[in-house]
């Protein structure tokens, strides 16, 4: 099982990133996934997740109304869209997967890991 977090990037305040998970090695129609982030000196902690369809989605208050996870099961992908992004949403991103079909906010709860992609928001 391979999963590859990408478009991270350096922007401002404001400004809209899209992050993508690519998965491999899976059944991606049994693939709930998530995603986390991490700040220097602090702990990894929970963003958003999504069940095995779009229906089932969840975010940690922090983003909720401007962040928005979704999937594009023929492409075997999960995207993380996040619009007015703030300085303080500056983290490495890590996306990661399990096969329950649960909502998960805890990173010992995911079985899978990517590695994680730079955002950096500038103010």
């Amino acid at each position: 099982v391979q999963l590859q977090a990408s478009g991270g990037g350096l922007v401002q305040a404001g400004d809209s990133l899209r992050l993508s998970c690519a998965t491999s090695g899976l059944t991606f129609s049994r693939f709930a996934g998530g995603w986390f982030r991490q700040a220097p000196g602090g702990e990894r902690e929970f963003v958003a997740g999504i069940k095995w369809s779009d229906e089932g989605t969840y975010y940690a208050d922090s983003v909720k109304g401007r962040f928005t996870i979704s999937r594009d099961n023929a492409k075997n992908t999960v995207y993380l869209q996040m619009n007015s992004l703030k300085p303080e949403d500056t983290a490495v991103y890590y996306c990661a997967g399990t096969s329950y079909n649960l909502k998960y906010a805890r990173a010992k709860d995911y079985d899978y890991w990517g590695q994680g992609t730079q955002v950096t928001v500038s103010s």
